[in-house]
């Protein structure tokens, strides 16, 4: 899956931008007070977008 499509995915959640790391973007879902990083690929892995959506506490994007 395209990182943008991602990106764009978590916005519409209500989840913020928190920082740039490294390597990886740090995202947070203000509402249950979660954070998980995200990569700065262009392509990430199916099985890793649903382990972002379930840190973060929301549905997993298909």
């Amino acid at each position: 899956m395209k990182r943008g499509d991602v990106l764009r995915y978590l916005l519409s959640q209500g989840c913020k931008f928190v920082r740039e790391g490294k390597r990886h973007s740090w995202w947070e879902n203000p509402h249950l007070n979660k954070r998980t990083s995200v990569p700065r690929h262009t392509e990430i892995n199916d099985n890793l977008v649903r382990k972002i959506c379930k840190d973060l506490g929301i549905p997993f994007l298909k």
